[in-house]
């Protein structure tokens, strides 16, 4: 039995949580018309400005983190989105994190045209291939970028180091690295006790 159009976009987000762009179907063939006549039968959804969801899809465990790198990569946007911070925690599943808004770090030069979800923090940094890995399917920042960018940004210490006992434990990082992660939380907490202690300056 031959596949519908239909079934040929299905196939497209089969693999994404049922998610799927403009840009990903206008390459498979899908004008743009077609696609608001599957949106006004109902056989689509338009979730977000050039995103769409096939609804008899399940939603996945990280299916709104899908949606937003997808919503940031639609219409033209950045090739490289990643999840990170405290979300990267989350994906990894190494520690209590359970972060309430989605963080995506761009590069520094991206210009995001779309109205920002409000789920949603965008962070700027022109990360290397050695920054980003891929978890469950997704983007993300490595185990030892997302404690840089953590401890960079104010994240709680105590959450940092049960995430690298956790990234150990899980075997996503050696010995070593466990060990070179926690010298550097160490040295920052020291540095922060040091500009606590430093006594006020006063002028005559």
């Amino acid at each position: 039995m031959p596949r519908s159009r239909f079934d040929e976009l299905a196939a497209l987000a089969e693999e994404n949580d049922g998610l799927v762009t403009a840009g990903q179907a206008r390459s498979a063939g899908f004008t743009d018309s077609v696609l608001s006549r599957l949106v006004q039968r109902k056989r689509i959804e338009r979730i977000a400005r050039g995103v769409y969801r096939i609804p008899y899809f399940p939603l996945g465990r990280f299916s709104q983190y899908r949606e937003a790198v997808l919503w940031v990569k639609a219409n033209r946007g950045p090739k490289r989105a990643v999840i990170s911070h405290t979300t990267a925690l989350a994906v990894y599943g190494i520690s209590d994190a359970h972060p309430s808004l989605i963080h995506l770090t761009v590069p520094k030069s991206t210009r995001l045209r779309r109205k920002k979800p409000k789920n949603v923090i965008v962070h700027r940094d022109d990360l290397t291939k050695n920054d980003t890995t891929v978890q469950e399917g997704l983007p993300l920042t490595t185990i030892s970028k997302t404690v840089t960018d953590l401890l960079a940004s104010g994240g709680r210490i105590d959450l940092l180091r049960q995430a690298i006992s956790g990234a150990r434990r899980e075997g996503y990082i050696s010995v070593a690295e466990a060990g070179r992660l926690r010298r550097r939380i160490e040295s920052h907490v020291k540095s922060l006790r040091a500009a606590s202690n430093k006594p006020e300056r006063t002028t005559t």
